[in-house]
């Protein structure tokens, strides 16, 4: 199995090329997998039926919020650890500095070892959707039926 890129045109913002248009691949996503579909595929690899699944990932959703909220790294097994970070605009001191300018605070996925590992034997194929189609006469600006 493949993952498809199309091909992105963006600014280049910092360094030597500054300025310059470049070329980038961009990943495309094909499909959309829910909680149920999630639960049924890990349900077919073992004992417990999709229910079970949902109501461990439910708790671990719960559990994780909870440790993360205190401050804790949490680190699940192989799949990776989250932790939170924060952003917030800056003070001119370290007294004029408070809590009220914390934007927002985020999770930070480390993807385990299985995972790493996984990105880099993936193969890469262009979306067929975003290749420019062949013209057969280009004189001809009747409209290609396929």
């Amino acid at each position: 199995m493949t993952l498809k890129f199309r091909k992105v045109q963006r600014k280049v913002l910092s360094g030597d090329d500054k300025d310059k248009v470049k070329t980038y691949a961009m990943a495309r996503s094909s499909n959309y997998c829910d909680m149920d579909k999630l639960c049924e595929l890990i349900s077919s690899r073992s004992a417990m039926s999709s229910a079970d699944v949902k109501a461990i990932l439910d708790s671990l959703n719960w559990a994780m919020s909870l440790e993360l909220r205190s401050g804790s790294i949490v680190q699940v097994g192989e799949f990776g650890s989250f932790r939170l970070s924060i952003r917030s605009k800056g003070a001119e001191t370290a007294d004029a500095f408070n809590a009220s300018l914390i934007k927002k605070a985020r999770v930070i996925f480390l993807p385990g070892t299985s995972l790493r590992w996984m990105s880099e034997i993936v193969k890469f194929e262009e979306d067929e959707d975003t290749k420019p189609k062949k013209e057969e006469n280009p004189d001809d600006d009747r409209p290609v039926i396929e």
